[in-house]
């Protein structure tokens, strides 16, 4: 038992030195049994200006596989890419490598995700100064909005490594056959970010979604990909509910995760238009009609007066006053 206590220690020690640096960013995952393939889908247009594409991926769990649905998400900071996870296999195990912002899009195994990550770098776009420039040969956006854009069909050509059964995984049985290009390499080097907050919750949210998971999809995710990332609030709820993020939201500008006018009617108000009229009404009446701001008005109305209003206070009458010659007069 010792000796194979310590066989696995060393195999788990081995793993961890042959992960690349930013792979530490999360916690470690490994999984007996390859990830399923990438489903096929079309990419959500970019509803506004200076959003970034993280392309889906299968993500693991309690229960299995499960996809996080692709998303525009916005950028940290000016300059900086997004390099997506990758699963890779090493040592019979297939390993959880989690994305990471930076200056330079890095290695990730190889797998075409497609809409610019082609399995070498990035070819979706650049930056331009402070503003990013969309690359439409691979990119679809909302060009009403954004008009940042550029096509460049060649650059896509030389990074691309054909995947034609949509493997989502390097190394192995089956696996991508690809090692880090110096580009690749040289990008390791540079200070990285772990995925943001908002991208977090989109996991997560993926994660508590019933059918996100393989065992019920097989392989077919209801929802591929999404305009704005999902959080616990915009995501479906419920085992068997699917999320629809095509009625939820701003047809025309491309947010299609907000709920629409539509579901905040249907909230216990029977006319769209009575709103909070009907909050209390016969409540509220009684203290309007015979309350307190009545009562003192009457008062007011029977007091009798002691003098006429309009007859001068004694103090406002002209006194007497008294003459050199000490004559008096009015």
């Amino acid at each position: 038992m010792d000796l194979l206590r310590r066989s696995r220690l060393l195999l788990m020690v081995l793993v961890l030195a042959m992960l690349p640096a930013s792979s530490y960013a999360g916690v470690f995952i490994s999984v007996g049994f390859a990830p399923p393939v990438l489903p096929v889908y079309v990419q959500p247009p970019c509803p506004q200006p200076g959003l970034m594409w993280t392309p889906g991926y299968w993500a693991y769990g309690d229960d299995g596989y499960y996809w996080v649905p692709g998303a525009w998400v916005p950028a940290p900071y000016v300059g900086a890419l997004w390099t997506p996870p990758y699963w890779g296999w090493s040592g019979g195990l297939y390993i959880f490598h989690p994305g990471y912002w930076g200056p330079h899009v890095g290695y990730y195994g190889g797998v075409n995700y497609g809409f610019g990550y082609m399995g070498v770098g990035f070819v979706g776009g650049m930056w331009r100064g402070r503003e990013f420039a969309y690359n439409t040969a691979v990119m679809r956006v909302n060009t009403t909005i954004i008009r940042n854009t550029y096509v460049d069909r060649t650059v896509v050509e030389r990074n691309t490594i054909i995947n034609n059964n949509h493997v989502s995984y390097n190394g192995g049985p089956g696996g991508i056959q690809h090692q880090p290009a110096p580009s690749e390499r040289l990008a390791m080097r540079d200070q990285h970010m772990a995925a943001t907050r908002m991208q977090m919750q989109h996991v997560q949210a993926a994660r508590m979604e019933r059918s996100s998971y393989f065992n019920n999809n097989h392989g077919r995710p209801a929802t591929a990909a999404v305009a704005r990332p999902w959080n616990n609030q915009n995501r479906s709820s419920g085992i068997s509910q699917r999320p629809n993020f095509n009625n939820r939201g701003y047809q025309n500008n491309g947010f299609q995760n907000r709920p629409s006018n539509q579901g905040y009617q249907n909230r216990g108000n029977v006319q769209p238009n009575n709103g909070y009229q009907n909050r209390g009404n016969q409540q509220w009446q009684r203290p309007n009609n015979q309350g307190m701001n009545q009562r003192p008005q009457q008062q007011w109305q029977n007091q009798q007066r002691s003098e006429p209003r309009n007859q001068p206070r004694p103090q406002d009458r002209p006194q007497d006053r008294a003459a050199p010659d000490q004559r008096h007069f009015r």
